[in-house]
């Protein structure tokens, strides 16, 4: 190592110099030492990389510091933070998708502060189950048989998918075969559930008998999947919802369909449109 930058390392104040740095103290208060020395350790480290690369001529302390702060400040600020959403997009699976009406989010809190009866039946006096307090209202609203909340539309897909098809086949049209976001990719979860993929028709292209002549004793399930913001526009043909549970039935097999984030209720008369929601799906089968 050249004699210089050897001498430029040993000018580094060492970490004990440094937690002893009143303003560092506060912040060993505020995130722990151990925490707060962790942070002040990477910076460190970044720095001497800089020096050994020839970056540095001379140990600029005002410079360390200020770095070192900027990294403790980071990590001490809360990371969610509100912001505007000026894209357009009202569900924005970005920016925190639906937001919480004032009085729900009042309730969440008193709840969320508290212990509750989250798992506990009050009037039996004896262990419940959370999905009670949710199952009916999603009935109502739906007019599902059933419901079951899980944390997100993958762990939905992917759960269904096993229970439904896991031990045979799902038929899926090739023009639904979509990535949404980064990771969820329709041929990939399906994989992960142990269903045979069966891919009928074409990208643009899929017609009711292209489903009917895939049908064999290994079909446990058709799927029908939302194609979310993408389109295909043109010369284009898909099979509704009506047709295609009409034929699964008649076949004595189940439409699994994936509507993403789905509406619940009917949101027409505030100018969303276009979307179906739940319970006219659950009605045409």
């Amino acid at each position: 190592m050249h004699e210089d930058v050897s001498k430029i390392l040993r000018t580094i104040p060492s970490m004990d110099k440094l937690l002893a740095l009143e303003w560092v103290e506060g912040f060993c208060t505020l995130l722990g030492r151990k925490t707060t020395k962790l942070i002040i350790e990477g910076v460190l480290e970044n720095y001497r990389n800089e020096v050994l690369r020839g970056n540095v001529k001379d140990v600029n302390l005002e410079f360390l510091y200020d770095v070192i702060q900027k990294a403790l400040d980071k990590a001490s600020r809360h990371n969610l933070t509100p912001v505007v959403n000026a894209t357009g997009v009202i569900v924005h699976t970005n920016l925190g998708r639906s937001c919480l009406a004032d009085d729900v989010a009042s309730d969440v809190r008193l709840i969320s502060s508290r212990y509750s009866n989250l798992e506990y039946d009050l009037e039996r006096g004896k262990r419940g189950h959370r999905y009670d307090h949710v199952e009916w209202i999603l009935c109502q609203l739906t007019g599902a048989e059933a419901a079951l909340i899980v944390n997100n539309n993958a762990a939905a897909v992917l759960l269904c998918l096993t229970a439904l098809a896991g031990d045979g086949e799902a038929i899926i049209s090739r023009g639904e075969l979509i990535e949404i976001g980064e990771s969820f990719r329709i041929p990939d979860i399906m994989s992960f559930s142990g269903t045979k993929m069966i891919e009928v028709g074409t990208t643009n292209m899929t017609h009711l008998y292209d489903y009917e002549r895939a049908i064999n004793e290994n079909t446990r399930i058709v799927l029908k999947v939302h194609p979310s913001n993408y389109r295909i526009v043109g010369f284009h043909s898909e099979v509704g919802r009506k047709e295609l549970t009409d034929l699964a039935h008649s076949r004595g097999l189940l439409v699994m369909e994936d509507l993403g984030s789905g509406f619940l209720v009917d949101l027409s008369a505030y100018g969303l449109k276009g979307e179906p929601t739940i319970g006219q799906c659950i009605e045409e089968g």
